[in-house]
């Protein structure tokens, strides 16, 4: 895939996302970006073959540069064409090269990190799991998140989901979460998490002010939305986030759930970035555990992810318990957690 291609590739996603301006930037970077620049010569020779938005997600990691140019002030010109300002390709073309140019050095060490949002609004799918998940058991959560980022949707039982359907969690919540509901809603249920913990190669600390820049850099700017949900549960987050291979910390992780506990091993949109070894070993890693819960100590793996399925919409919600290994779709929501579409199977 060239550069050009992917940039294409993901101005199309980001539109279908709900952000024309990320399609109007990316779609002037395909057709003007400066190749034979210092940045563009160090992105012709990136070391991934996938450069898409299924590999390095080099167009992402480029915009989020840019955002972040903006969110520091450090193009004045540049935050004068940014939302809510809207401009032409033209105005907009003229002050995004200039800012490629000018700030290359900043660019050529921001790029060098992966993309991470930490979307908050993926919380909405998990708040009626968890529920569903509290009615059935009964019991207090133990919660390991894979691929945690900065851990915001470690704190899911603490934010409140708010549908047409019903409304889920604590009255007085720092963020509520209106995503488009389809479908009935789990009933109210009394959720305990005793103990919450994820991992993540790549943790951030979203109380560090650079590594916060991280986070809003990446959120599309024309959705304001996105910004200030990152904001509030950035402020209530405090669960640890370790720095560790997912799979390896998981291993040890099984063996520290005490008895009269669920344990929720749970990741979103992040499973499809393993390996295809790492993912093996870990499907086998939590059957096994699955195959040695009991009553007193079950064990549940809930997935938010995208199944690859051909025309439909969004990452399938599903669920697998132990014991009595027993798999369920609980539905399918948005990639951003827009939209929601809970299934009649767990209602």
């Amino acid at each position: 895939m060239t550069l050009a291609t992917a940039f294409l590739s993901q101005a199309q996603s980001c539109e279908r996302m709900g952000s024309p301006f990320m399609g109007q930037l990316l779609r002037i970077l395909a057709r003007q970006w400066p190749e034979q620049s210092a940045l563009g010569q160090v992105c012709a020779q990136w070391p991934d073959e996938d450069i898409g938005p299924y590999g390095a997600s080099l167009p992402l990691r480029i915009a989020g540069g840019l955002h972040a140019l903006v969110l520091t002030g450090r193009s004045a010109d540049l935050t004068n064409v940014y939302p809510p300002t809207v401009v032409s390709d033209d105005v907009l073309a003229t002050q995004v090269l200039a800012a490629l140019n000018a700030h290359q050095t900043f660019l050529m060490e921001w790029i060098k990190h992966a993309p991470q949002t930490n979307e908050v609004r993926r919380s909405a799918p998990l708040i009626a799991a968890g529920h569903w998940l509290a009615a059935r058991f009964k019991l207090p959560f133990v919660t390991s998140e894979l691929g945690a980022s900065a851990g915001l949707n470690l704190m899911w039982d603490q934010y409140a989901l708010d549908t047409t359907a019903g409304r889920l969690g604590p009255e007085i919540a720092p963020l509520t979460l209106k995503p488009d509901w389809e479908g009935d809603i789990p009933g109210p249920a009394r959720v305990r998490v005793a103990d919450r913990r994820g991992v993540d190669l790549n943790p951030i600390d979203s109380k560090k002010p650079d590594q916060a820049l991280r986070l809003m850099a990446y959120l599309w700017p024309d959705q304001p939305q996105r910004a200030e949900l990152t904001r509030a549960a950035i402020a209530v987050q405090d669960a640890v986030v370790d720095n560790d291979d997912a799979i390896d910390w998981l291993e040890r992780r099984l063996d520290t759930v005490p008895a009269d506990h669920l344990h929720l091993i749970y990741h979103t949109i992040a499973w499809q970035y393993f390996s295809p070894e790492i993912s093996q070993r870990g499907t086998r890693l939590i059957e096994a555990a699955g195959a040695r819960a009991t009553g007193d100590r079950p064990l549940a793996w809930l997935a938010l992810e995208n199944d690859g399925k051909p025309g439909v919409e969004g990452a399938a919600l599903t669920v697998k318990l132990w014991p009595r290994h027993h798999s369920l779709t609980l539905g399918r929501a948005d990639f951003h957690g827009r939209w929601v579409r809970w299934s009649k199977a767990a209602t």
